[in-house]
């Protein structure tokens, strides 16, 4: 049980660095760096913390001995990598038009894509315990974004972009649990976020050539990094292990309450009945589509 209860708090910790993340990026959009600026930063200051990190690990035979399949596996992780990056500057963009709160909860909705996909790819047909849940989350959606509230002026550049983000974080999500398995997690997480700064690089770097503030890697470069590249592997290769998949997901939807508790304090973001609701109901949902697999897997 303490083995349990420490893997839990481990998860826990991983997917709380994530809630406090966009918090940070809207207080360095405060000093007004740009979403290039600060996607750069990130990835760059993270794939080298990675790389260090890879250092300290124990030697051993590399999993895979034939260095042809090596060098291909390599590149699939770095490949998959890329919607890493998408997601990345995707998400730092919808933040610039709307709250952390709307932005948290435009990204959750990879829960249901995630089963949208999973039936198109792996031809998985929906349990309704499945299909219960992904209308849960709509319904969460609409309440915890305020899309019922009258007069609510809606940002559809920083939906748009919220929703791109949601749909490469699906494919990361994905990819991250089905390539390189073999590898050691923080190896497999440097080789995605090379694939990660190889497309915000493309994406930012013209931008950047004509004007770039060099702070950003002084203060909010290295924390966005520590809290959003460096602190989440470890604490899940840590915790994960200790418990199931099925209690791991559930585990970490306290991404969501605490990014939006974050929004509250820290940037005094307008909260209400409505939102804290849909917050509930796409937070049970995720309960509920990971229950079963609590149940068949206890730990």
């Amino acid at each position: 049980m303490n083995s349990i209860l420490k893997g839990g708090l481990l998860v826990a910790l991983g997917a709380s660095c994530y809630g406090l993340l966009t918090t940070f990026v809207k207080l360095a959009y405060e000093e007004h760096y740009t979403p290039y600026e600060v996607t750069f930063a990130q990835l760059l200051i993270g794939f080298i913390a990675l790389v260090i990190l890879n250092l300290f690990l124990k030697k051993s035979e590399p999993p895979i001995k034939d260095s042809k399949l090596r060098r291909k596996t390599i590149l699939y992780l770095i490949l998959s990598g890329t919607s890493l990056g998408f997601t990345s500057i995707f998400y730092y963009l919808a933040i610039q038009y709307i709250t952390v709160s709307v932005g948290i909860v435009l990204l959750m909705q990879s829960v249901w894509i995630g089963v949208v996909l999973d039936g198109i790819i792996n031809k998985i047909k929906p349990t309704k315990r499945k299909i219960f849940s992904v209308i849960l989350i709509l319904i969460g959606t609409v309440l915890a974004a305020d899309l019922l509230i009258e007069k609510q002026e809606i940002d559809f550049a920083g939906i748009g972009y919220g929703i791109l983000a949601a749909l490469s974080y699906t494919v990361t999500i994905m990819t991250s649990n089905s390539v390189g398995l073999q590898y050691h997690p923080i190896t497999r997480s440097k080789w995605m976020m090379l694939g990660g700064l190889l497309v915000v690089s493309v994406i930012t770097l013209p931008e950047l050539i004509n004007y770039m503030d060099f702070g950003i890697f002084i203060v909010w470069g290295p924390i966005l990094a520590l809290f959003g590249t460096i602190l989440p592997p470890l604490f899940f290769t840590a915790g994960m292990p200790k418990i199931n998949v099925g209690l791991g997901a559930i585990i970490s939807s306290i991404e969501l309450p605490v990014a939006v508790l974050m929004g509250y304090f820290v940037l005094q973001e307008e909260q209400n009945l409505y939102k804290w609701i849909g917050i509930a109901l796409i937070l049970s949902s995720i309960v509920l589509m990971n229950l079963r697999k609590v149940k068949k897997n206890p730990v």
